[in-house]
């Protein structure tokens, strides 16, 4: 799938994560409510945001990724709260959405991405460069 020739990002929310709390299993976990509070925001066209069980990333707050097409780089940014932060990851998810490779520029990324990249994973179809 494609938006504006582009394929579609999409944003994996794991809505399991606990945030380092001691939290009863009936109740709403953080990543439950970062996922609602992200999908309530109305994100770009081209982004698709995911629910997942688990990103394995459970010390460090909740945790995002991001992936899109083959060509793509994929990331994996963690210590986000449910609170303060879905403008932000959103902002950020339009940006990556909007790049060729998946690299948003250093200088441009929103400060969390810079200091919480817990993985960058090659795109499956690799430049030789890279």
């Amino acid at each position: 799938m494609t938006t504006n020739g582009l394929p579609a990002t999409e944003l994996l929310v794991c809505i399991k994560c606990r945030r380092g709390m001691d939290i009863p299993a009936d109740e709403r976990r953080p990543g439950q409510a970062l996922y609602d509070r992200l999908v309530a925001l109305q994100p770009t066209d081209g982004l698709r945001i995911t629910p997942v069980e688990c990103l394995q990333n459970c010390d460090h707050g909740c945790t995002v990724a991001l992936r899109g097409g083959d060509a793509k780089w994929s990331y994996v940014f963690a210590n986000v709260d449910e609170m303060s932060h879905p403008h932000m990851i959103l902002a950020g998810a339009a940006q990556y959405h909007h790049s060729a490779d998946g690299i948003i520029p250093w200088r441009e990324r929103p400060e969390h991405f810079k200091r919480n990249c817990v993985a960058r994973l090659p795109p499956m179809t690799m430049p030789p460069e890279a």
